[in-house]
């Protein structure tokens, strides 16, 4: 039996491990010596970039049964995202990410999610659809959609949502985790389908609709069945278009930038946030911009999600 909540403001469904980043940057992984660890995956930093803006936010995913695992459930409660719906699997580890730091644009990544993800493992007899279908937000990744079960899991909350509210597919192509571009596309077309929003840069973009000119693949998203497609162009900034034909194209904000890592995730968090709030697209382009900045700007991910005060300050300075 479903427990008895108020409906969250948000619910992501999607990637959770552990992030070990290194404490040096311009230094190659052989040659670093010392490392922080820290909550990560997608959907889960979505959901601490909506907490730390005072939403209410929970996460559906899934650890390994070892202290890793416990981390993350401690980690969640640190943030004040709810951790009821991730729960252990016997059989695989907790995910960690190793990654490189060369600001300020080359952050390579290295996942060890073998042989395979626990996030991948969500089941649907496991969902609570009803807590799915009452929250403000439901946010997906692209990964989910990569391996089975969690496949058939990700597009039964869909369709248990009905695109009731606000549902996002944050595109996320991750290019190791899929056997080719033409596989991932058929599953994001049928996403698209069941979604009001998508989100992804050029490269996400282009695997989703086979096009890559930011207009053209706002069109596309919206043709798939979307009301509002989110294209971000690196410093070119965002493009936001709704179905109703506002349109939002934002600059960056200049900062300077220590690791990337995590920037599409604040930026997720803040969209969610100005979304709930009402506020007119641009306003929500312009924070969500300041707030992947502020990321930018520091060391980490899920401990570096701004605050909305922060947010605030940052676009003040102009």
């Amino acid at each position: 039996m479903a427990e008895s909540f108020e409906p969250f403001d948000l619910i992501t469904m999607g990637r959770i491990g552990v992030d070990i980043y290194p404490l040096q940057t311009g230094v190659p992984l052989p040659e670093v010596e010392t490392f922080g660890k820290f909550l990560g995956g997608s959907a889960t930093n979505v959901a601490v970039a909506a907490a730390r803006r005072g939403r209410s936010a929970a996460v559906i995913s899934r650890t390994g049964r070892d202290p890793f695992g416990t981390y993350v459930h401690k980690a969640l409660k640190e943030f004040g995202v709810d951790d009821r719906w991730v729960t252990p699997v016997d059989d695989y580890p907790t995910p960690v990410t190793f990654c490189e730091i060369f600001p300020p644009d080359d952050f390579p990544l290295y996942f060890y999610r073998q042989p395979k993800a626990p996030d991948l493992e969500i089941r649907t007899e496991e969902l609570d659809l009803g807590a799915v279908r009452a929250a403000r937000i439901f946010w997906i990744t692209g990964t989910g959609l990569s391996e089975e079960p969690s496949r058939s899991a990700h597009f039964a909350a869909l369709e248990a949502r009905a695109k009731a509210d606000i549902t996002v597919f944050d595109l996320d192509w991750r290019p190791m985790f899929w056997r080719n571009p033409d596989e991932a596309r058929a599953h994001y077309a049928e996403a698209l389908r069941h979604v009001t929003v998508a989100v992804g840069n050029l490269d996400e973009c282009e695997v989703a609709t086979g096009v890559r000119e930011p207009r053209a693949c706002a069109q596309a998203l919206l043709d798939a069945g979307v009301e509002l497609a989110v294209v971000k162009q690196g410093p070119k900034g965002v493009l936001a278009v709704h179905r109703d034909g506002t349109t939002a194209e934002v600059p960056p904000v200049p900062v300077e930038v220590v690791n990337g890592l995590g920037a599409g995730d604040a930026f997720g968090g803040s969209l969610c946030h100005g979304l709930l709030a009402g506020w007119e697209l641009e306003k929500v382009m312009r924070h969500a911009n300041a707030a992947g900045a502020i990321v930018a700007s520091r060391l980490a991910c899920s401990s570096a999600m701004p605050t909305s005060e922060e947010v605030e300050q940052l676009l003040a300075r102009g």
